[in-house]
């Protein structure tokens, strides 16, 4: 995305005039915003663009007490809209969106609330960054319009999409694109958000995914994943440069309604010298949430996203010690490539009055579209937790949410998978495995035979058996296509049970769960009883 004052920030009908003055005296704008300790200081307003123009005309006004970040400071604009805050030679500047306003989105719907400043532009890597940006311009104009924002709302939640090839993104955009289309604007879903890893490491083909995504037809925020960054730089200091260029900053927060959005970077890369990464929240991106939340009412629902799962990031107790006097806190990650409900407390080291909520969301490209093709030549990609690729939508009312999981190409009422034998033996007893796929400690689910007394099963941690079938399809004299599947992971969302007594027949094995949310989903299988 480029860096073009035309498209972001428009300067103030003043400011040719200013420059010129400026440029008589011998001196340069960069000059001119300096105070007299050297520091360097931008300024602009935010304000009402009525027009839709982005552009701030004679007519349109400031706005007051809007949030305005350079990444570390958080000040709001004063009675005329107007903000001012430090900048250096690499700094990201951004509107904080008001709840009842919209930013601009670009061609593929991409939130534009940002204002890059890098006179220099990015290092040269491999794939390209931010091109150089020049000197600030004398004012950095923000652009709101107001939208009619309800208690009540919906967005759409990805897990790492993580194309390796424009062959993957393709298989996104009719495995999963597709059915988001109808899905969203059946719900009427106001945003989307996925949860880094929009790449897997190709980052030539950012400009590809995005526009595939934004057929979605509604604003889509990104969050950096291990696989976004520059893997050629030294350190962790710029491994987002091209994520920059496409998507801005890589932390920021935004308003919706009652709920307050954080969207943070947990990846901290080792550099080119020693590939890795590990889970941490860098000392100034914790200072940005700190000054960032001192504006946000305790009464609001707070929701964080991120890429690698919270228990992962190594100094998350001082993300705890900033959030956990609020009543309201929810957070999402991906990365694992698994589905799974934490819910955190004493023991985790959360202190809040109530545990804390944090979904480890499925992904978009499931296993790395792994697995045998289907009809349409697209991988199942079944994770290694037996749950299938998909999506979820969330829905919000104030302070409260629930989560609706949805699977890739499936119905949405396809919310498990069951298994039991063909054929069970006369006297023996039928052990049946339900793998609720969005399912945690808090699902109740029950089974019954042939709709007699509903009887509770027993949740338990291990292997999902039909994942473990595919496998061993896998090894078999004649394996299936595609690329191999991984191995199978430990997952909590199991449930069995044991019925004896079933006489000989045919028996109608029905599941149903009911989740922390109230939601109730139920499936169905039929076993032989034979001698």
């Amino acid at each position: 995305m480029a860096n073009m004052l035309n498209r972001r920030q428009f300067l103030q009908g003043s400011s040719a005039l200013v420059a010129s003055l400026i440029a008589s005296r011998g001196l340069t704008l960069e000059s001119f915003r300096k105070d007299s300790q050297g520091m360097r200081w931008a300024e602009g307003i935010v304000f009402h663009d009525r027009n839709g123009n982005g552009r701030l005309d004679a007519a349109e006004k400031g706005l007051a007490g809007i949030c305005v970040s350079n990444g570390r400071e958080v000040v709001k604009t004063d009675k005329n809209g107007k903000w001012r805050l430090p900048v250096t030679d690499d700094s990201i500047l951004f509107v904080i969106k008001p709840s009842g306003y919209s930013v601009p989105v670009d061609a593929n719907n991409l939130p534009d609330f940002y204002f890059i400043h890098k006179p220099a532009g990015s290092p040269k890597y491999r794939y390209e960054g931010v091109a150089p940006t020049g000197e600030l311009p004398t004012s950095i104009n923000f652009p709101l319009q107001t939208e009619k924002e309800e208690r009540t709302f919906k967005m759409v939640l990805f897990g790492d999409p993580q194309p390796r090839n424009q062959t993957e993104i393709d298989y996104i955009a009719h495995d999963v694109v597709e059915q988001v289309a109808r899905d969203a604007a059946t719900v009427g879903a106001k945003f989307g958000l996925s949860l880094g890893d929009e790449m897997f490491d190709i980052l030539s083909l950012f400009g590809s995914l995005n526009r595939t995504i934004g057929t979605v037809g509604i604003p889509w925020y990104n969050v950096v994943g291990n696989h976004d960054l520059n893997y050629d730089c030294p350190d962790n200091e710029k491994t987002t440069e091209t994520f920059q260029s496409h998507f801005g900053p890589a932390y920021y927060a935004f308003n919706y309604g009652q709920v307050h959005f954080l969207v943070l970077n947990d990846v901290v890369w080792h550099g080119a010298e020693k590939p890795g990464y590990h889970a941490e929240l860098t000392a100034q991106q914790l200072e940005f949430v700190k000054n960032d939340l001192a504006h946000v009412p305790k009464d609001h629902l707070l929701v964080i996203a991120m890429h690698i799962p919270l228990p992962q990031i190594q100094n998350r107790e001082a993300l705890y010690r900033l959030i956990e006097d609020r009543p309201h806190t929810l957070s999402f990650s991906a990365h694992t490539h698994i589905q799974r409900h934490y819910f955190l407390g004493e023991a985790e080291g959360w202190k809040g009055k109530n545990p804390h909520h944090h979904l480890n969301h499925a992904t978009v490209c499931g296993s790395w579209w792994q697995g045998a093709p289907d009809e349409r030549g697209i991988p199942h990609a079944t994770m290694a937790d037996g749950a299938p690729n998909g999506y979820s939508i969330v829905e919000f009312e104030g302070h409260n949410y629930r989560v609706m999981f949805r699977p890739a190409s499936r119905p949405e009422w396809e919310q498990m998978s069951l298994y039991a034998p063909e054929k069970v033996n006369l006297g023996d007893n039928l052990e049946v495995v339900a793998n609720v796929y969005a399912g945690s400690e808090r699902n109740k689910v029950e089974v019954r035979i042939n709709q007699n007394e509903w009887r509770a099963m027993a949740q338990f941690t291990g292997k999902d058996p039909l994942f473990l079938a595919l496998k061993e399809a896998e090894a078999s004299p004649k394996p299936p296509n595609g690329l191999k599947l991984p191995g199978a992971a430990d997952t909590p969302h199991l449930w069995k049970a044991s019925i004896a007594g079933l006489r000989r027949g045919t028996h109608t094995i029905e599941v149903r769960s009911t989740d922390m949310f109230g939601q109730v989903h139920s499936e169905k299988r039929l076993v032989r009883v034979e001698p």
